[in-house]
């Protein structure tokens, strides 16, 4: 009976260890990587450091997607829409760059846009997106990308 009772309270002062250890964030081989149990991931200097977006310039990069994934538009096409969504001129700003978009790509895909509902000449689809915000290098990309 002995017996019995101190392997319940080794066992017991096991899990309790065990459990304050989880819940303190003590290290020990559990927090290492590929280790069966509880791993506590080190803060990322680089992630710290980073400056973490406002919630505007959240908002404002997150609709930004939202219409590039629905359709084409020139950077200042984008700052544009999302001014008149509401957002101010510096989270529309941030937003257009924040996206990382491949503006010569937008200007292939308006080109293709306008192609797929009207009849351009090179020159007429130029002006066109050059009329939508696209750069002339970035027009002439996107009207040889069509094939005009």
């Amino acid at each position: 009976m002995k017996k019995f009772l101190l392997a319940i309270i080794v066992l017991s002062v096991l899990f309790i260890g065990g459990c304050f250890a989880l819940f303190a964030g003590a290290t020990s081989e559990l927090d290492t990587p590929g280790t069966v149990g509880v791993h506590t991931p080190k803060a990322d200097a680089s992630k710290a450091d980073a400056p973490k977006e406002t919630a505007g310039q959240s908002n404002a990069r997150q609709s930004a997607e939202d219409y590039l994934d629905y359709a084409a538009f020139s950077k200042s096409s984008l700052v544009k829409q999302l001014k008149y969504e509401g957002f101010d001129t510096v989270d529309a700003k941030y937003a257009a760059r924040a996206v990382d978009a491949d503006w010569n790509e937008q200007a292939a895909r308006a080109a293709q846009e306008y192609l797929d509902y009207s009849s351009f000449s090179r020159s007429g689809l130029i002006e066109q997106l050059r009329y939508e915000g696209y750069t002339l290098k970035q027009a002439t990309y996107g009207v040889d990308k069509v094939g005009l």
